[in-house]
């Protein structure tokens, strides 16, 4: 059983989502903090920077932010066989130009956001793509047949100058269902269109997109959700809204328990509280170690006061096996994005390697954002990417 739980109080909303009382996901919205990722913005081109290749764009936030030449040129498809643009930045703005950009990762205490003019617009079952003709599906769609079903129905929907990249969720939805969840996407980008012609004012937010609370209510409500629950009552009628235009198996039970901490009640704010630690125990005695910097994220495993019965490879071995499970687990959790590097206990067998590896890859399915094992380094380093959910499409 898969429940819902969203937490109002003065500090912010907290969204839990639990199966079976334990939490598996958890996604936090601080009301001092400005979240910018997925907004879209006319914004203005303040500095061309032709050493690296970027440029800066004032889009009227406390700090500029930063984009790349790739994200100003039209995307290629390498599957078509179509060659890359090699013109310069200075060829494509220069400044004092308006562009329209959409936040693609938000400002840290060092760098402005980054923004890209490669728009998408994420629905239920799509992410919408002006402006492109590419037409994907999520690499997590395994079953070829279905993915080839899914690109069929969108390719006889979207209008030309329209890509898309399927969802997960998308499996075994009926054409009529990806069709409304295109066409409200495509009404979107007109009314954004519109918005940026009429515009006189820039730099100006164009597209606030969906509040916290209705993103977070669309991307899980696919997850056999049996049970909303939430103690606010302004945001009944949101929540309503967004179950009435969606189609679900089983009806879903909105409970409100009024101004009621309902993570306490639900036993769920000490579970919460697991996720903030940098120390992570394992039922072995072992444990792991999270230290996120600016640059990427270090987990390290330790095998602690475990020192097993058997040989030590096979000691290292199960220690790296738990270890595994409980870091495919915390990444989901804390919603870790980037680059990551494991240092696993060292281990001598190659076959060794390769099994954590793959176990890696097999636990990494439960997650719904999209990542990449990359392998072990020749330093020994596991290495893998991790796109964060919270503006994931």
């Amino acid at each position: 059983m898969k429940e819902i739980l969203i937490s109002r109080n003065n500090e912010g909303t907290t969204i839990a989502l639990l199966e079976n009382g334990i939490l598996i996901e958890k996604y936090e919205d601080t009301e001092n903090k400005n979240y910018l990722e997925e907004k879209i913005y006319l914004g203005i081109v303040k500095d061309i920077l032709p050493g690296m290749q970027a440029a800066f764009i004032d889009i009227g936030e406390e700090k500029n932010t930063f984009i790349h030449l790739k994200d100003l040129l039209p995307k290629i498809d390498i599957t078509k066989g179509e060659e890359k643009n090699d013109k310069t930045i200075s060829q494509v703005i220069k400044q004092g130009d308006k562009i329209l950009v959409q936040v693609k990762r938000d400002a840290t205490n060092i760098k402005g956001a980054k923004v890209s003019t490669h728009i998408s617009l994420a629905n239920r079952f799509t992410v919408l793509m002006p402006e492109t003709d590419i037409i994907t599906a999520s690499q997590k769609i395994e079953d070829e047949e279905e993915k080839k079903r899914l690109i069929h129905i969108v390719k006889n929907i979207v209008p030309k100058n329209y890509g898309a990249i399927i969802r997960t969720s998308s499996i075994g939805k009926q054409e009529d269902e990806i069709r409304q969840d295109l066409e409200d996407s495509i009404k979107r980008w007109k009314n954004i269109k519109e918005k940026q012609k009429n515009t006189k004012k820039v730099p100006a937010l164009i597209d606030a997109g969906n509040s916290f609370i209705k993103k977070m209510i669309i991307d899980l409500i696919d997850k056999d959700i049996t049970k909303i629950i939430i103690n606010n009552e302004e945001d009944v009628k949101e929540i309503k809204e967004v179950l009435s235009n969606i189609q679900t198996e089983k009806e879903i039970d909105l409970s409100l328990r009024k101004n009621e901490d309902i993570l306490k009640i639900y036993d769920t704010e000490a579970q919460i509280e697991k996720t903030k630690a940098r120390k992570i125990y394992l039922k072995c005695g072992g444990f792991i170690t999270i230290d996120k910097t600016e640059a990427l994220t270090a987990i390290d495993v330790n095998s602690g006061r475990y020192t097993g019965k058997r040989d030590v490879g096979e000691t290292i071995l199960k220690v790296n096996k738990e270890a595994t499970i409980e870091i495919a687990k915390q990444l989901r959790l804390r919603d870790i994005g980037g680059v990551i590097i494991i240092d696993y206990i060292d281990m001598n067998l190659e076959e060794h390697k390769k099994e954590i590896e793959q176990l890696l890859k097999e636990e990494l399915k439960k997650d719904r954002s999209k990542t990449q094992v990359i392998g072990f380094s020749k330093l020994d380093l596991l290495e893998m990417t991790r796109k964060h959910i919270r503006g994931e499409g």
